[in-house]
């Protein structure tokens, strides 16, 4: 479950980064995010500030700079850094986004998401400001092929009813998480995550009728999996048989997701218990009851996957 990693999404909390070079505000952009080339044609002097703060995996910096471009190349993804998705809220200024042969024109309040598997550009032709979250692809509850559909449009203009909402509580972030108890900011990262998931899943369920009807089968069956991960009989059994194919058809439609059944499975089941592991709220109830919760009846074997995919133990990750 866990994505490698060579930068970015790993940081605490950072005091902000003035800088006046270009040159050390590239090292800096490409050690924060991913490796990334960065330049300008501007005869002014440049000049810029970056602030950022972690939690949970998840990585929020707000950049404000003079005008240049960032291009995630080819050589730059040979360098690292593939595997995460990149949620931008425009403060001030404007840009241009640009990956998967579209183009969009970011205005302030104007959400978007990219891929760092894949080249992008980000023109900024004037002064601007820049909230960026960051978070390992597999973090986001949706198939990938999905999320791909998305990259480099206007998400506030995809669902204006919800995007306002994301704006103004990730537009306090990170200056308001650097003064709080980690586990709040962890609820708090993982509230931004789950406020963006929402907002992907609902663009991708406005308009099925252009879609392939693989697709949308297939994104029932993951809603149809998160209303019952907590059921001990839920079973690839099960769910074709809700949704009235055969199982083998079923299988055949993870694998068109690079997926089981199964491992989508435990990997929502073993986020689910990690949440609640890091959740204050619950922090009297023993690890068994979480982990049989979400339907982990093997407490040894509940630890030993949970350890191999996030690299503590369940006790260890609820240590203060």
């Amino acid at each position: 479950m866990q994505t490698s990693q060579t930068s970015g999404a790993s940081r605490a909390a950072h005091a902000p980064t003035q800088t006046d070079s270009l040159g050390a505000f590239r090292s800096l952009v490409s050690s924060s995010f991913v490796p990334l080339r960065v330049t300008t044609d501007r005869p002014e002097p440049f000049a810029a500030r970056m602030t950022s703060i972690d939690a949970d995996n998840i990585a929020f910096t707000e950049v404000a700079a003079k005008p240049h471009l960032i291009e995630r190349t080819p050589e730059t993804i040979a360098s690292g850094g593939s595997g995460y998705y990149k949620v931008s809220l425009l403060l001030s200024g404007s840009s241009i986004l640009v990956q998967d042969g579209r183009e969009v024109v970011m205005r302030p309040g104007d959400l978007s998401i990219y891929d760092t598997s894949r080249p992008y550009s980000l023109i900024f032709g004037e002064e601007f400001r820049n909230l960026i979250m960051m978070f390992p692809k597999d973090r986001l509850e949706l198939p990938i092929p999905f999320t791909e559909q998305l990259t480099a449009v206007s998400l506030g203009q995809q669902h204006s009813g919800l995007a306002p909402v994301i704006t103004a509580f990730l537009s306090q972030f990170p200056a308001q998480l650097t003064t709080l108890d980690e586990r709040v900011r962890t609820k708090l990262a993982r509230t931004g995550l789950d406020l963006v998931s929402t907002m992907l899943s609902s663009i991708l369920d406005a308009d099925p009728a252009h879609r392939d009807p693989h697709q949308v089968l297939l994104q029932k069956i993951y809603a149809y999996i998160d209303q019952h991960l907590s059921s001990a009989t839920l079973s690839p059994g099960s769910i074709a048989a809700a949704h009235y194919i055969s199982t083998r058809h079923l299988h055949a439609l993870f694998q068109q997701a690079d997926t089981t059944v199964s491992t989508w499975i435990r990997e929502r089941r073993l986020e689910r218990c990690r949440a609640d592991l890091l959740d204050p709220v619950i922090a009297d109830r023993t690890v068994s009851a979480i982990a049989a919760r979400w339907g982990f009846t093997d407490a040894a074997h509940f630890s030993r996957v949970f350890k191999s995919s996030y690299g503590v133990s369940p006790s260890e990750i609820r240590r203060p």
